[in-house]
């Protein structure tokens, strides 16, 4: 489904009024029904979760810097969350959603009143799930419009259309999600993935429910894209057109036009098509940027059809856009180090310069033994794992959140370490398997308010090498620096971009490569720091922040709702 009549008229109305662009989405309430209902894919019919029936879910529009309010109603079976992607929700953690983390989750039968409030994010941002699997098919848009008597920093585009990628599995995701927990080994692939929730006509079934977007030749259109996908980085291009990223993560940035782009596992990208070619159709299609040797992925194709107004003679099938190979990192790497923040007199950067706080986090698939009696498909027969500075995460039974405002006991521990506890050859092509076994525990990392943080992220080839997309709650931060190998603690920061670097919420950590991030710790709270490919985050490649309250009033901690989810 790509989006209701009424809504797809919102869109094509605001646009045509421009100032009245944002009058569809005046709104400051919504309800979130989450239910099963049954859809049908790839010849096959089964029931989903959904919010309000829908898949995917209901766009959630409002203006920068605004606050509302979302009714979540748990009317299915399983317990559920609701996390709100990209949004820094500041000094209010109580609602950004992770089970465990800053809630215990809403059960069935239950509500949970949920604010979500913007500051400065601007452009596509979304909202997911956020609870064991059921991100594979709840989820949906946010959309931060200027504010009022503002516009976009980019020419006026026609019309705007969501373009969420997705995966679909045939077999119902909770088989899958507890399949692979009792084998040890790597989940099932999907069968599929998809655009608004549809395969694209490659697929068995599928053609008659193909997405197609019409234009009309001459003018630009906004694609406002998220990669919803659980666990793949993915590769998206429009045959015979090049598109211009002008956006990501809710942050403008300067003009980059390619013949494709990457997106990572949790990331969005606010693109510019121009419909300039010869009016025909045209396939624009994603597929998987795998990494993994040996590891098993979802190869297929998705594809939606742009397809041109007007009476002419078209080609009997389209063609498929230029991809690079699955396992391409260097056109992955490329691209992701060519995005840069906007960085105008309206829109400036503010690196920080002087950094109070550095740390060094490996992040690594692991394994760990087989147990007594377990069969289990790990490499060589271990149970996979995964961890950031060699502790794989420990969910308590009692959110962190709840804990820390609480000052209860032996709930975490505040001992996650600074520094990668053993120093190696990180991505070697052979390393001794003793490394492989991490240490379990639930860790966090204390910071003092107004800190200035610089986070450096290294890969590893412990198992296997791949790459991480890693999101941070509660903050954006600027991508100061990635690179391939061992990070040089030396000679890399001379290379940092302090001038104009992105300004993200999820950065992807390069096969066997490493990232630096810089963010000030201005946002009071518990904030969850994870790989978004959703295996490694069950398997514990995770951490929590806890930023420490200032010694203003307006600088601390706000206090919870009246009806957050009992434990």
């Amino acid at each position: 489904m790509l989006l209701s009549k009424k809504n797809f008229l919102c869109y094509i109305l605001a646009f045509l009024l421009f100032d009245g662009l944002l009058h569809c989405h005046a709104r400051h309430y919504y309800r979130f029904i989450v239910k099963e209902a049954p859809y049908t894919r790839l010849c096959s019919t089964k029931n989903i979760l959904t919010v309000n029936g829908e898949f995917p879910g209901p766009t959630i529009r409002l203006y920068a810097g605004e606050t509302i309010t979302v009714d979540v109603y748990n009317k299915a079976k399983d317990n559920i969350t609701i996390h709100w992607h990209g949004v820094k929700m500041p000094r209010y953690p109580w609602t950004d959603g992770p089970e465990y983390i800053t809630q215990c989750p809403i059960q069935p039968g239950s509500k949970f009143t949920q604010k979500l409030i913007l500051t400065t994010e601007e452009g596509t941002l979304w909202w997911h799930a956020h609870s064991e699997w059921s991100r594979a098919t709840v989820y949906g848009a946010i959309i931060a419009y200027p504010k009022p008597g503002t516009s976009y920093p980019y020419p006026k585009p026609h019309a705007e259309v969501p373009i969420i990628l997705g995966e679909w599995w045939k077999q119902d995701i909770t088989a899958v999600y507890e399949g692979f927990l009792a084998t040890g080994g790597d989940p099932n692939v999907s069968d599929a993935f998809t655009i608004n929730g549809q395969p694209g006509d490659l697929y068995p079934c599928s053609k008659p429910d193909t997405i197609r977007l019409y234009v009309d030749h001459g003018k630009t259109y906004l694609l406002r894209m998220v990669n919803a996908a659980l666990n793949d980085i993915l590769f998206f291009g429009i045959s015979g057109h090049q598109i211009t990223v002008v956006g990501a993560d809710g942050s403008y940035t300067k003009p980059l036009t390619r013949d494709f782009v990457v997106i990572g596992s949790g990331n969005t990208l606010d693109v510019l098509f121009h419909a300039n070619q010869k009016p025909d159709k045209y396939y624009m299609a994603a597929r998987a940027y795998s990494t993994a040797p040996l590891v098993p992925f979802d190869n297929t194709t998705t594809t939606a059809i742009v397809q041109y107004n007007g009476n002419y003679s078209s080609s009997s099938s389209p063609s498929l856009p230029y991809l690079p190979n699955y396992n391409d990192t260097n056109a992955s790497f490329n691209f992701s180090a060519s995005v840069r923040s906007l960085a105008s007199e309206e829109y400036p950067v503010s690196v920080p310069l002087h950094v109070t706080t550095q740390i060094i986090s490996t992040v690594s698939v692991n394994t760990f033994p087989c147990g007594f009696n377990e069969t289990c498909l790990g490499t060589n027969g271990t149970r996979f794992s995964a961890s950031m500075n060699n502790i794989s995460f420990l969910l308590p039974s009692i959110d962190i959140l709840q804990a820390y405002y609480g000052h209860l006991k032996g709930v975490f521990g505040g001992s996650f370490p600074k520094f990668p506890p053993f120093i190696f050859n990180f991505t070697a092509q052979y390393l001794p398997m003793i490394l492989e076994i991490p240490k379990v525990g639930t860790e966090v990392y204390f910071l003092d308010y107004n800190s200035t943080v610089e986070f450096v992220l290294q890969g590893t080839n412990l198992v296997s090498g791949i790459d991480h997309p890693i999101h941070l709650h509660g903050y954006s931060f600027y991508v100061v620096g990635l690179g391939l190998g061992n990070f040089d603690p030396k000679k890399d920061p001379l290379q940092y971009n302090l001038i104009d670097p992105p300004f993200l919420n999820t950065v992807t950590v390069p096969k066997n490569g490493w990232a630096a991030i810089r963010f000030q710790a201005n946002n009071p709270g518990v904030w969850f720091m994870h790989c978004h490919l959703e295996r490694h985050l069950t398997w514990g490649m995770e951490m929590v922040f806890i930023v420490k309250d200032g010694h203003r009033p307006e600088d601390r901690l706000l206090p919870p709702p009246p009806d957050m989810p009992p434990c």
